[in-house]
């Protein structure tokens, strides 16, 4: 799988100085977002131990820092599970996304430096490098500083809009967001989206940028609620039929 951000080598300089557990975790957390480890999938430490050649010790930490963002959960009488949301909870996130980030946008039209901005635009050129997005298959973003829409919240400068976007909600969209991106012309799509947001942000024209941020967001939850029923989004899950989380 090509590697849009970083070159091989770097891959190797950052893995070395991560331990055991950092590499466990990012290995997990890399597969859940992208679907190989499906959400509502049992975690069974014995299977994953195997599977990822890691010993108990690091997965058992790398497991207590996916269930800290909220990717996993621990339910009464069933065990740890992926966190698993139904197709009407995904598109209830995304009419929250909406409002926050287009915010998010209009302050970053506002507060980012010029050199964020410059920056911002190099990143979305190495998205555009992607060999997944240029065959049209799929826009993958890895998080945090390689992720446009997290930079665009830190850009915003709002340590409370980015505690909403960035906790909990940030992750677990991350899981859904790159599997609801694989239909047809979405990825380019979304590509030249996000160069429209970056010259509003350019432009500091605040009230366009959050139109268009706004838009882009929407047209994803459309896109998601056009592509899938209930049913046919059940097959992104494990289980058809989520167990109930116990109340607190």
């Amino acid at each position: 799988m090509a590697h849009s951000v970083e070159t091989a080598s770097e891959i190797v300089i950052e893995l070395e100085t991560l331990t055991h557990a950092d590499r466990a975790f990012q290995t997990l957390q890399s597969d859940i977002t992208k679907g190989d480890i499906k959400p509502g999938s049992k975690i069974s430490e014995a299977e994953l131990a195997s599977q990822y050649g890691i010993s108990r010790g690091p997965l058992r930490e790398a497991l207590q820092r996916l269930e800290s963002r909220g990717l996993i959960e621990r339910i009464a009488h069933v065990g740890a599970r992926v966190v698993s949301l139904n197709l009407n909870e995904l598109l209830e996130i995304y009419q929250v996304r909406e409002a926050l980030e287009g915010l998010a946008c209009r302050l970053a039209a506002a507060n980012m430096t010029d050199e964020e901005i410059a920056l911002l635009g190099q990143l979305l050129d190495k998205h555009a490098a992607d060999t997944q997005l240029q065959s049209g298959h799929a826009y993958f973003q890895k998080e945090g500083d390689l992720d446009f829409h997290y930079q665009i919240v830190k850009g915003a400068k709002n340590d409370h809009l980015a505690k909403q976007i960035l906790g909990d909600m940030y992750h677990l969209l991350r899981m859904y967001r790159y599997q609801c991106s694989l239909s047809e012309g979405r990825p380019q799509l979304a590509l030249k989206e996000h160069r429209s947001i970056l010259d509003a942000i350019a432009d500091r024209d605040g009230d366009l940028a959050e139109l268009l941020m706004r838009k882009h967001i929407r047209k994803a939850r459309e896109n998601i609620s056009a592509q899938y029923n209930q049913q046919d989004f059940d097959l992104i899950n494990e289980a058809t039929k989520r167990p109930q989380r116990s109340k607190t």
